[in-house]
């Protein structure tokens, strides 16, 4: 079974090609794809092949799908290019007539208000129109998210945000990029199957006091308006555009859009996925 995994020069599709792998497909079926060709050389290292593609050049794509039994579709990294990028993707997957597409998607795509999930629902419904075999990955957050940030945490002694009480089910991006694998290579996958992924729920206040019994120093959950969460993240040199979009998710978060109860992560691994006392622990253990 030929399996291409585009997007495997990030962090998500590297991993997914090492999990591969890992589950017993022969290196010679797993074409990885990515814009950066120094970044394929290290995948090459594994034995697999490698091809650089492009979601704004459609021959890339197309010459990379064709033949395949199993396409990962990673979503683009860029907001707001995205569905222009994505319908590339699909027109070459239709193209192509490939045997299964997997999508990354975002955790209950279909009803989250955030604005990040507004590409996503975008791309699931040209997957559907586009009549090719399609299954969704939609992962909730990722716990990588909140991890690099604990330096940060401690300095000011606060994890600030906007979601209130409102829970994330995050999980690392080995558990989402193990749960891909699983998918792709599990011959009796039914087209159009939704799978909602995601880790153990927390709430922003419940990560602050794990960064504190971590560290042994104070930190707390500071919440504020969703606005002033935007000028805080500009304030600290994020690009206002990106900053609101943050401050959107928190407002996600306070809402439910990216808690998940489905257990299909779980089920799909095998093992209880990485909780985020568990991530937290690791990484305050890693700066000691």
């Amino acid at each position: 079974m030929t399996i291409v995994v585009t997007g495997a020069t990030g962090q998500l599709g590297h991993l997914v090609v090492e999990s591969l792998l890992r589950r017993g497909a022969s290196p010679a079926d797993v074409l990885a794809t990515g814009r950066d060709a120094d970044r394929l050389a290290s995948l090459a290292g594994l034995g697999v092949r490698t091809a650089v593609v492009d979601y704004a050049d459609t021959e890339s794509l197309r010459s990379a799908f064709e033949g395949a039994d199993r396409v990962l579709f990673v979503s683009g990294s860029e907001v707001g290019q995205r569905i222009t990028q994505h319908g590339h993707v699909v027109e070459a997957l239709r193209a192509a007539d490939v045997g299964l597409v997997a999508y990354t998607s975002i955790a209950g795509a279909d009803t989250s208000t955030m604005q990040l999930a507004a590409e996503h629902q975008a791309t699931e419904q040209m997957l559907r129109d586009s009549g090719v075999p399609f299954v969704l990955l939609r992962n909730s957050w990722y716990l990588e998210n909140y991890t690099p940030q604990i330096p940060t945490y401690l300095e000011h002694g606060a994890v600030v945000g906007a979601a209130g009480d409102g829970r994330v089910s995050a999980a690392t991006r080995a558990d989402y990029a193990d749960a891909a694998a699983a998918v792709l290579l599990d011959a009796d996958v039914t087209p159009e199957t939704v799978f909602e992924l995601g880790g153990p729920t927390f709430s922003l206040p419940e990560l602050a006091a794990a960064v504190a019994d971590a560290s042994g120093r104070e930190v707390v959950y500071r919440d504020v308006p969703e606005e002033d969460l935007v000028g805080i993240l500009a304030g600290a040199g994020l690009p206002e555009p990106y900053a609101r979009v943050l401050a959107d998710s928190d407002r996600g978060i306070a809402r439910g859009d990216l808690e998940v109860t489905s257990g299909d992560l779980e089920r799909l691994i095998g093992h209880a996925p990485t909780s985020m006392r568990q991530a937290v622990d690791d990484a305050v253990a890693a700066q000691s």
